[in-house]
């Protein structure tokens, strides 16, 4: 009798498993912005699919959590008001139950305060983010596009991601721009402003925004458009993408990244791709219709390609050429094929990937702008990755011939004010002025340092090195870098602490990194300046407002 009751519950367990693995659905008539759905990172992913009227509106790969949610992940269903959404789901669907509607998204109440949440740094408000897509000024605002999973805090679902601002600094999260389709997912890509109506996408006097992106399929990657007539908050697909699938020519699923601009001279678009081995130029009169035109080995992934002054000279330029690692090459361009001249250079490393610069600022302004994605995590929390600081990027005359430097823009000064300064100290005493300051979970420091009996100093934050050169071996945080004086002992530093990050800025922006920033709670040493007899010339502190609200 026992073993037959234990073979009955044994059967019903299973039964129990077995129905909730089945794909199951439930019905909500959209009254809400916000569909809230509960994940958890233990549980397998399935897919999840949007119905209205028999028609699939999305599908996406979730973990559903069947239990007690780790975190909560939205869907804006603001444009679905007073429709009927069915919703079905074939991995573990005990938790579609909890899937609920409302005005606010789960954890509303604490967003931009959690524990791990950068203060200084745009981050999303839920899922994971990587590369910055589609930069572009207009009409007053910046548009930062990003590789988005707008579902879960790891890579999948590639959309792209949207926020605007009007100073690179503080943004405003809107919702998701493009999403999958059966072409492919969303990968990276660009935007211009298509002002002579080249394409024929214009309306009135409305020019139309052009995104140019990758479709990512299991088969391969095609490029293709998109416009948009309301700066970038709903967009149209072109009915006869792609506009360029390059699979058979290279004999390889690796081309991706369009990086589109306007070349005046020529009166025609550029498209910089990176297809196999570096990166093809295309030209076009229409954005719809692409000419391959030349190649340039070397890099991989994500592109850019833009002319800058050298010195501040607008009559002495150089056009300088990417790839997503950020190393670089200096050369000329036509139009249709860049011409190396020198290169391959750094200037930046660490954990920036897949930087671009902004499209369509004004002459009057002149900067070139970059962004960049930080590959860091955030322990603990229901998003993933960041964007760093914007830069300035300008070409100057150095020893070693013309090189980018790179320096946070004018812009970010309003966040900082100044909390104390001193000059000409010992590590000794410069240490005992920072012991105020070990506390702080966001702060900026100003340094130079002179060494003298020491061939390597630096300082670090609870034994972490922001800053450790090693004047002997030329290194900077272990990569080679040789000042502009060859004979000079001192080496400046503009370091930017937050929660989760360090962006450190040399001598100027002649070189810069940017790291994770680690936490052991063992060490409890605080800011700490190292090294023998080292002079610390100058030390500023500053406090560091949040960009959140």
């Amino acid at each position: 009798m026992k073993n037959t009751i234990k073979m009955i519950l044994g059967i019903g367990i299973l039964m129990s498993i077995f129905q909730s693995a089945i794909a199951d659905d439930i019905t909500i008539k959209i009254s809400k912005r916000y569909l809230n759905l509960p994940v958890s990172q233990k549980q397998a992913r399935g897919n999840m699919k949007f119905e209205i009227s028999g028609k699939t509106e999305r599908t996406f790969k979730i973990r559903l959590s069947g239990d007690e949610p780790e975190y909560w992940v939205f869907c804006d269903v603001s444009a679905l008001k007073g429709k009927t959404i069915k919703i079905s789901y074939d991995g573990v669907s005990s938790g579609l139950q909890k899937i609920y509607q409302n005005d606010e998204i789960a954890g509303q109440d604490i967003l931009y305060q959690e524990k791990n949440r950068p203060q200084f740094h745009f981050t999303t408000k839920r899922g994971w983010i990587n590369d910055p897509n589609g930069l572009i000024f207009y009409e007053g605002e910046y548009h930062l596009f990003y590789q988005h999973n707008p579902y879960e805090r790891e890579w999948e679902n590639m959309s792209w991601g949207h926020a605007v601002s009007k100073d690179m600094i503080h943004w405003q999260e809107l919702p998701t721009a493009l999403s999958p389709d059966e072409l492919g997912t969303m990968f990276s890509g660009s935007t211009v402003i298509d002002y002579q109506n080249t394409a024929g996408f214009n309306k009135g006097n409305t020019p139309a925004m052009v995104a140019a992106y990758t479709a990512n399929a299991a088969d391969k990657q095609t490029q293709c458009i998109a416009y948009s007539l309301d700066k970038g908050r709903t967009w149209t697909k072109y009915s006869g993408n792609p506009v360029i699938d390059s699979k058979a020519k290279w004999n390889s699923n690796d081309t991706r990244d369009p990086r589109i601009f306007w070349y005046k001279p020529g009166n025609h678009w550029v498209m910089v791709l990176n297809e196999r081995d570096g990166h093809s130029i295309y030209n076009s009169k229409n954005l719809k219709e692409w000419t391959f035109e030349s190649h340039t080995t070397g890099f991989w992934e994500c592109p850019d390609l833009f002319e800058l002054p050298v010195d501040c000279n607008k009559g002495k330029t150089k056009w300088v050429m990417y790839g997503a690692s950020n190393t670089y090459m200096l050369g000329s361009f036509d139009g249709k094929k860049f011409v190396p001249e020198s290169g391959k250079h750094y200037y930046v490393t660490g954990s920036i990937y897949a930087a671009q610069t902004f499209t369509n600022i004004p002459e009057s302004d002149g900067r070139r702008i970059q962004l960049g994605w930080s590959r860091i995590s955030h322990e603990g929390m229901p998003f993933n990755g960041m964007m760093l600081m914007p830069t300035e990027l300008t070409l100057k005359t150095t020893k070693d011939g013309i090189r980018l430097f790179s320096e946070p823009v004018k812009e970010t000064e309003q966040l900082f004010s100044s909390l104390n300064k001193w000059e000409n100290l010992s590590a000794a005493d410069a240490n005992e002025k920072l012991k105020s300051y070990h506390d702080n979970d966001r702060l900026r420091i100003k340094t130079s340092i002179k060494l003298s009996h020491a061939t390597s100093a630096g300082l670090s934050l609870n034994g972490q090195r922001l800053l450790d050169y090693d004047m002997n071996f030329n290194l900077v945080n272990g990569v080679f870098y040789s000042p502009q004086d060859m004979t000079s002992m001192e080496i400046s530093a503009d370091i930017y602490i937050d929660r989760t990050s360090i962006e450190v800025f040399i001598d100027g922006g002649a070189y810069s990194y940017s790291m994770e920033r680690k936490t052991d709670p063992k060490n409890r040493e605080g800011l700490h300046f190292w090294g023998t007899n080292i002079e610390v010339k100058g030390l500023e502190v500053y406090s560091v407002k949040s960009i959140w609200k």
